[in-house]
């Protein structure tokens, strides 16, 4: 009898199924900014910018030409009044209004979204017609405009004084109008789902708790009249109390729930507005009747005020005791494979276990991320007789899902309607509960590979399939990751978290993970955190664990979490403190990885957490956590202890309950695969920290995981102590006792201790197969398919996407579909692109076709009028289209295209061949060839459309490989190829001569000489293609041996050259000349001249080949001297010189100007000076701007005493770079953000006589100065405290035609020592009236900056920012010997702590910034930060927490540190442009480059205090601290 009864439930719960389902958010018209939306800007009370009609809307009879969008749920015809107007007052409005939801909605604090567009697009035309002609038969209507807005995910609005609602209280609806010439139709979406509330409270509510429930409908507005100025217009409204508010999603006057359809206007007669009426299974109720009262048409639907609302209770949660081990997030369910709703997948018991609860809920279906959002209905669970449970029942024990896969991400989203749910007797089985699936319904790897990663494999079982990463991948095998590469994780942090009695709302703010997997490091910022919620967190290392967890370094026998859970699962923890008992929920859900193989990961945080002052820190003690693992869930249960310190009341001791439990899917399938029953995992340098600045809070912790047992000797390993040296993107693989091998992950390439990344779509190693595009990641690659394909059942190959099927064509036209593309047709009698079609008689202009545009858009003639040959110009038929065959009027040659002018692979042929049939149906294209990648990649026209002369386009042969003999088309040149085209040594002939016989077997092959070797590696052509104009390239005899005589194609000169091709002196000939006979024999060689030293250094041909325009090459005559008149080539400006090659004053001339009489002797005023080289290079530069420069040409930047400035710039752009005294560009320096560089120019001021003694002055009775360098000085300025006593400051010292950079002091011998850049020296000086400047060091140094002085072993160091070295010396300067050479670009601050000996330093490389440190003996060089500095100017020590500290003028902040990286933090967060820095007494000292003095700044304040501004206003540069006897820590 049991049976027949559950037989009899399931069949009329299969009846049930027929029912007309509501609408789902994928139902819903396509929204968003990928769809060509606006975005309403968040705010309480916002209107959109006005949104312009291309043809005017007649909305009830009145033609309106624009539309507002409004935050409160509504759309009008004009700009709307304060919300207070309108907002708490029912219909009717006194402005036009169509309103889909009008309350009072808030969307302050990025909650929720509001989107909008006017469109035409076929495929939303399409179907607002076909809506419109099932709700209204009769009518004529083919839109040709739709307005569709979108209210995504909006709140209500809340005073301050309220508690916050809860997350889930927030609404999703639509609404689209849709017009033609006559009518207008609009269509009001509400989503199942989509209605969370369903009114709000009025604006002024007197304390009066009342709530209005929200206006549905429309209002015409005041209409004018002559009589009485204005009359009340008609208006309609759907809903009138909540349960009306209510059957919006429940009930629909379409035939579907929650789709609402009304005819809104008409340009002719209307009166009012006209709903749909369709009858359905489920409908609108059968009568609905209209009240009339002041013109009114208000459904009423009292008689189903009785229905109730399955609504959430979020006070029905599990007590301590029944601690829930699963997550119910319907985001991470499975759903079924054949899309199919309305089969539920019943679990069964997989193990016995009392105590370890578990659940599903039945969930069927995934959303994009962006689309995702919780359900209002109850999580149920599945009891074994199939019944359905309320949550607070009991939890069931562990379950196990059957046949359970999820969707590739690219399937079809599942289409509404009705599901009939078929159920056979035989395979049910009543006794457990469960639905038995015969062997027909097998999972097999050959119907669901696409449920495997592109790096797994699949493998058959005998009751299914299983995914298993490949060699080199770990994961679960639905998704695997290159082993040992740094893994990145992003995502969302929401919830309310009370701080004590506070409520704090989380909304959706970002999160950020970084893990280093091959030392288990794992970093967790979280951004935006509001004050007080961030300080009260920072316990909350929990939140950051979870990474720690899925990417821990695995000792032996052991796993980390993320191959077992993949990249979906979702985790849920309870953290209970103590002794407050304060309780926090922490959900975490993974949704798969992004196009960047990133994990996304989504938070919600809710609950109480005990409140923590601010600046309190928080300090937690390595611990140890205990996993225990069953199938598809892995738990914990731990105590952890951290102290708080504050400066109120010193350190305190807390502690917090943390139990946790992550689901995830396991394969049931393969029995073979163990899980672990428990493993342990280590976590040590835990540290957390909020940064109040930038509202950061940020967790770091060090993970290892291993089975639970004492620590065995490998931890001594360095691999699993963390102490190796391999790269971030290596393994560490152990060998025997401590030695240890670095191994590049896989996807990179290097020797372990430094991997770079394989470009395995550039090298062809990628995986992507037909009409697939290959995109490279880092350790990875993906595909991606072409335009007008989608991956097919497989997930792997690119399958033609059937345009058709979504009408993209005009309601009156035809759609074709093809491989890739589609075409559309107007049907017979009527006249268009297909995209728009009108009958033949009322024919209008049609629009220009995509061809018709790109045709017209082709220049043939330049502006001069002049023809522009080799141009390519399309060819279109009669209706626009492109001709199936293209030819090129110039080349001759001839190929296919598809209906978008693509060129179709493997169709294109040479002039004078047969061409291909275009109209034979298109074959598979085979994948490009090498050659065929490397041909169409060349670019033949520029993005004008004119033809690049001189462009070598290779020669492929009908299979897609390279003609074994190819030719450059412009220069003649031929010469034989490998398979990859590669030029075969010996084989290139010159134009006009005989060509080897490429196919010749055995064609020897001799190694490349130097000639050839020269002549290959010089570059004629860019990456894009275009040639390079200028270049010398060598020629090569039929040897490969150097032509005696040298010929440069572009400049016309000829020279001989030596068996090495090196230019023999003296045989230069200008274009044009007779050429030196270079057969005859050498003469000997006379020394070269001054001149002809100065002639031959100058280079007039970069590195890479490239010709250096402007640049000025010395004459010599035949005897190797300076000719009398020189002439610069690129300018023509001329002068005289003097035997040393000099300019002699007063004799320079313009182009065009006669030149000065050289050999006449020319007076000079005494006080004229001569024109620098910087504004000789300026003018010529603005005379060849035609006087005019733009604002992105460079023109160099000149001081007022003719040198170039230190830092120069493209005109008036961010693009900047320092150059030396030369005007040369400092390598390692160029900049393009706001932030210029930190230029210090190498050539001091002029002097101005008479000038004073370099002796020194220092202040009397003074215990604290600080020293700081100020160009051609050295100031003092005393310490009152802690304050700047200006009244004492002074100059220590006058150093007239210096530039002071470095600056340091030796407390020991009461010195100050300091560098300097304009005399190439470092200096000392005693501290004592009188005391001359000593120099210690004048050689060898090109740009001395920072100093630093160690008091204890006597040494001093320096960097030199040219050379890019760090050297050290005694004091007395000898012993010099340099640290280090290699791995520098921009070496500027160093400071050395004597107490521990280690040395610091920062490189401001712009494009690789740097803090690093080692001992003083140059060993155990490491990198202390990189991440998150821009221009490390200032580095100095804090004694007191023994961290260091650095000011950064590109991120404007000064931050400390400790040495082994731990405990960043942010003492100040807007720094103006710091340049040097010291600390002394909680306060950090530096120069400001912005105000040109000295600036203080509490430490434990975070404040500016002080500020000291010198008369002489000019950049200061080092600082330090002289004291009357040593600091702590000093020495």
């Amino acid at each position: 009898m049991e049976r027949w009864a559950m037989l009899a439930a399931c069949v009329l719960l299969c009846c049930s199924c027929t029912m007309v389902t509501a609408i789902q958010r994928a139902d819903m018209f396509p929204y968003g900014t990928l769809n060509g939306d606006s975005v309403l800007r968040e705010g309480d009370d916002e209107t959109s910018k006005v949104l312009s009609l291309p043809r005017p809307l007649y909305f009830f009879n009145s033609p309106f030409s624009q539309l507002y969008v409004a935050t409160n749920g509504i759309i009008s015809a004009q700009d709307l009044p304060m919300e207070k107007q309108y907002v708490d007052d029912g219909f009717p409005t006194d402005f036009p209004v169509v309103a889909p939801f009008l309350a009072d909605i808030d969307t302050s604090g990025g909650r929720g979204q509001i989107y909008y567009r006017v469109t035409e697009i076929p495929s939303v035309l399409n179907r607002v017609a076909q809506e419109v002609h099932r709700g209204f038969p009769d009518a004529n209507f083919t839109p040709t405009h739709a307005v569709v807005a979108t209210w995504e995910n909006v709140p209500a609005y809340e005073e301050q004084t309220r508690p916050p609602s809860p997350p889930n209280k927030v609404n999703t609806f639509q609404a689209v109008i849709g017009y033609d010439e006559t009518d207008s139709y609009v269509l009001f979406l509400y989503p199942e789902g989509g209605l969370n509330f369903f009114g709000t409270l009025p604006k002024e509510s007197y304390n009066v708790e009342i709530e209005l429930p929200a206006r549905v409908g429309f209002s015409r507005g005041e209409i004018p009249n002559i009589l009485t100025s204005r009359n009340e217009g008609p208006y309609y409204s759907v809903t009138s109390n909540e349960q009306s508010v209510k059957n919006l999603y429940q009930f629909g006057n379409s035939g579907i729930p929650g789709l609402w359809l009304f005819h809104t206007g008409n340009r002719y007669s209307f009166d009012n507005i006209v709903p749909a009426s369709i009858k359905g299974p489920v409908s609108t109720p059968p009568t609905v009747g209209y009240d009339s009262h002041m013109g009114t048409t208000t459904p009423d639907y009292d008689e189903f005020e009785e229905y109730v609302e399955n609504t959430f209770d979020p006070n029905t949660q599990e007590r301590e005791d029944d601690y829930p081990l699963t997550g119910r997030n319907p985001e991470f369910q499975p759903a079924p494979a054949d899309g199919d709703r309305s089969r539920f997948l019943l679990p069964q018991n997989h193990y016995g276990s009392d105590n370890i609860p578990l659940t599903f809920e039945p969930v069927y279906g995934f959303e994009p991320p962006e689309r995702q959002y919780a359900s209002p209905n109850p999580p149920q669970t599945v009891a074994e007789g199939g019944a359905q449970q309320p949550q607070e029942q009991q939890p069931q024990l562990p379950l196990k899902v059957v046949n359970v896969h999820t969707p590739h991400r690219n399937a079809p989203p599942l289409s509404p309607g009705a599901h009939v749910v078929s159920v056979d007797e035989e395979q049910v089985n009543f006794d457990t509960g469960v639905i038995q699936y015969t062997t027909e319904n097998k999972e097999t790897c050959a119907r669901f590979l696409q449920q495997c990663s592109q790096n797994a494999f699949c493998t058959d079982y005998a009751t299914g399939f299983c995914c298993h990463c490949q060699p080199g991948f770990y994961g679960n095998g639905r998704q695997c990751l290159p082993d040992g590469a740094p893994q990145r994780v992003s995502g969302k942090v929401s919830g309310t978290v009370y701080v004590g009695s506070t409520p704090v709302s989380l909304n959706n703010i970002d999160l950020h993970a970084y893990i280093v997997v091959g030392d288990g490091r794992a970093y967790t910022a979280i951004s935006e955190v509001p004050e007080p919620v961030g300080w009260a967190l920072m316990p909350v290392a929990p939140i950051g664990e979870l990474f720690g967890w899925l990417f821990a370094l695995e000792l032996q026998n052991s796993q980390a979490g993320f191959k077992l859970t993949g990249a979906e699962f979702s985790r849920h923890a309870e953290v209970v403190f103590y002794p407050g008992n304060q309780r926090l929920s922490i959900i975490q859900t993974a949704r798969g990885l992004d196009d960047h193989n990133h994990l996304t990961v989504g938070t919600v945080i809710s609950g109480s957490v005990p409140f923590l002052p601010p600046g309190a820190e928080v300090t937690m003690e390595p611990f140890k956590e205990t996993y225990q693992y069953y199938p598809s869930v892995a738990t914990s249960t731990s105590i952890r202890e951290y102290s708080v310190v504050t400066a109120d009341r010193g350190s305190e001791s807390f502690s917090f309950q943390l139990k946790q439990n992550i689901t995830y899917r396991d394969c049931p399938h393969n029995n073979q695969a163990a899980t672990p029953e428990t493993l342990q995992i280590l976590m040590e340098r835990v540290f957390v920290m909020f940064v109040k600045e930038e509202r950061i809070l940020r967790y770091a912790i060090t993970n290892k995981i291993s089975p639970v047992r004492a620590p065995g000797p490998e931890l001594h390993n360095p691999c699993y102590a963390g102490t190796h040296d391999c790269d971030t993107t290596a393994q560490c693989i152990p060998l025997e006792d401590l030695a240890f091998q670095c191994q590049c992950a896989t996807g990179y390439t290097g020797d372990g201790h430094n991997c770079y990344d394989i470009d395995e779509c550039a090298e062809g190693l990628g995986t992507c197969g037909d009409n697939s595009e290959c995109v490279n990641l880092p350790g990875s690659h993906r595909c991606h398919c072409q335009r007008g394909y989608k991956f097919g059942y497989d997930g792997r190959t690119c399958v033609d996407i059937d345009e058709c099927s979504s009408s993209p064509c005009h309601i009156n036209a035809r759609c074709i579909n093809g491989l890739g593309s589609f075409q559309c047709q107007c049907q017979l009698g009527f006249f268009g692109n297909g995209f728009y079609c009108s009958q033949q008689e009322d024919r209008p202009e049609r629009l220009k076709t995509r061809c018709e545009h790109h045709r017209d858009s082709v220049k043939t003639t330049s502006a001069d009028g002049y023809p522009i040959t080799g141009v390519y110009k399309p060819q279109c038929d009669a209706e626009g289209q492109y001709l199936p065959q293209q030819c090129h009027g110039s080349t001759g040659y001839c190929w296919c295209v598809d209906s978008r002018g693509e060129e179709r692979a493997g169709t294109r042929t040479p002039p004078g061949a047969a061409p291909v049939d275009c109209d034979r149906p298109d074959q598979p294209e085979h994948v490009k060839t090498h050659c065929e990648h490397h041909r169409d990649s060349v670019k033949t026209t520029s993005a004008d459309g004119y033809p690049i002369v001189g462009a070598y386009v290779p020669q492929c042969d009908a299979e897609g490989q390279y003609l074994s003999q190819q030719c450059h088309g412009s220069t003649g040149y031929c010469w034989c190829v490998d398979s990859r085209g590669e030029e075969r040594a010996g084989t290139r002939t010159p134009p006009g001569a005989a060509p080897v016989d490429c196919d010749r077997p055995g064609l020897p092959e001799r190694a490349k000489t130097h000639c050839e070797h020269h002549r290959d590696s010089v570059k004629t052509t860019s990456a894009d293609g275009y040639p390079i104009t200028g270049v010398y390239k060598p020629q090569c005899d039929a040897e490969g041996q150097y032509l005696p005589q040298q010929c440069h194609g572009s400049t016309g000169y000829c020279w001989c050259v030596d068996s090495r091709g090196e230019e023999r002196a003296g045989t230069r000939t200008p274009p044009g000349a007779a050429p030196v006979d270079c057969d005859r024999p050498v003469q000997p060689e006379h020394l070269k001249t001054h001149c002809e030293h100065h002639r031959d250094s100058v280079k007039t041909t970069s590195a890479d080949g490239y010709p250096i325009t402007g640049v000025y090459k010395p004459q010599c005559d035949a005897e190797g001297q300076y000719l009398p008149q020189q002439c610069h080539g690129s300018t023509g400006y001329c002068w005289c010189v003097d035997s040393r090659g000099e300019e002699r004053a007063g004799t320079r001339t313009p182009p065009g100007a006669a030149p000065v009489d050289c050999d006449r002797p020319v007076a000079v005023t005494p006080t004229e000076r001569p024109e620098s080289m910087c504004e000789r290079w300026r003018a010529s530069l603005i005379e060849h701007y035609g006087g005019k420069p733009g604002p992105q040409q460079y023109v160099p930047q000149c001081e007022p005493d003719g040198e170039f400035s230190p830092v120069q710039c493209y005109g008036e752009t961010n693009y900047c770079w320092c150059v030396d005294q030369n005007g040369r560009m400092v390598p390692g320096t160029k900049s393009d953000d706001a932030v210029k560089p930190a230029c210090i120019s190498s050539v001091p001021p002029p002097t101005v006589r008479p000038t004073s003694r370099p002796d020194v002055t220092p202040p009397i009775n003074t215990g604290i100065t600080l020293l700081y360098a100020q160009g051609q000085k050295i100031g003092a300025l005393p310490l009152n405290g802690t304050r700047l006593d200006e009244s004492r400051s002074k100059t220590l010292l006058a150093l007239h035609g210096s530039i002071v950079v470095g600056i340091a002091y030796d407390c020991k011998e009461n010195q100050v020592y300091w560098t300097d850049l304009s005399a190439r020296s470092i200096n000392r000086a005693s501290m004592v009236s009188g005391a001359e400047p000593e120099v210690l060091i004048n050689t060898n140094l090109v740009s001395p900056e920072g100093l630093a002085v160690d008091v204890k072993r006597r040494l001093m160091f320096w960097v030199d920012s040219t050379p890019d070295v760090i050297e050290r010396a005694n004091l007395d300067g000898s012993g010099r010997r340099t640290l280090f050479d290699t791995d520098l670009v921009n070496p500027r601050a160093i400071i050395v702590v004597s107490s521990t000996g280690t040395l610091y330093w920062t490189d401001w490389n712009r494009e690789a910034p740097k803090i690093e440190s080692s001992s003083v003996d140059g060993q155990n060089r490491q990198v202390i930060v990189s991440d998150g500095i821009g221009l490390p100017n200032a580095l100095t020590y804090d004694s007191a927490t023994e961290q260091i500290c650095w000011a950064d003028a590109g991120t404007k902040r000064l931050e400390c540190i400790s040495s082994d990286g731990s405990g960043r933090r942010v003492i100040h967060a807007n720094l103006n442009y710091p340049f040097s820095m010291v600390y002394y007494r909680n306060h950090f000292y530096y120069t400001d480059w912005r105000r040109d003095g000295v600036i203080a700044v509490n430490k434990h304040r975070s404040l500016f205090t002080d500020e000291y501004l010198p008369e002489q206003r000019s950049h200061l540069y080092g600082i330090t601290v002289a004291t009357t006897h040593c600091l702590p820590g000093s020495h």
